[in-house]
């Protein structure tokens, strides 16, 4: 049974697809399963925003197969790891938590380059390409060191 980790931002458009493709690329397919969801329900059964298929396929990953959809209270007991983009997905996930386990499977994902600090992942929806750039930039980061402490912890 795989090891499930999903990665929670507002549209699930933008950035949640990036860490979904970005993690993913960074652990073994036979161990670790990786997917995403919004908190709201803008963009249900929608492709990621053409500016994260961009900026992902200029790294070489490929977002396109991934549709949008939203967080929901199951999602509580079907992953392993819930790490959201910023503290108001943080807020909205916790609000829909009904148990102290359930809480502690989330966590923002920035904590991983900025331990404690609880750093938000821009949204870059409203700016320029150059914030899809910088929000990969980031990701990719945070992603290669959470791959390889989950790498550590389920050998």
């Amino acid at each position: 049974m795989p090891v499930k980790i999903l990665m929670v931002c507002l549209g699930n458009i933008c950035r949640s697809p990036l860490a979904e493709g970005l993690l993913a690329s960074k652990l073994p397919q036979d161990k670790f399963l990786v997917d995403s969801a919004g908190t709201g329900n803008y963009h249900v059964g929608k492709q990621p925003d053409q500016r994260s298929i961009l900026v992902a396929q200029k790294n070489g990953l490929d977002i396109t197969q991934q549709k949008g959809r939203q967080f929901t209270s199951r999602d509580f007991d079907e992953f392993d790891y819930i790490f959201v983009m910023d503290s108001s997905n943080y807020d909205n996930v916790i609000d829909l938590a009904k148990t102290e386990a359930h809480k502690a499977k989330v966590e923002m994902i920035l904590n991983h380059l900025f331990p404690g600090e609880n750093v938000d992942v821009p949204d870059p929806y409203y700016g320029l390409q150059n914030g899809f750039d910088m929000v990969y930039e980031m990701l990719d980061e945070t992603c290669s060191i959470l791959a390889k402490k989950l790498i550590e912890k389920h050998p």
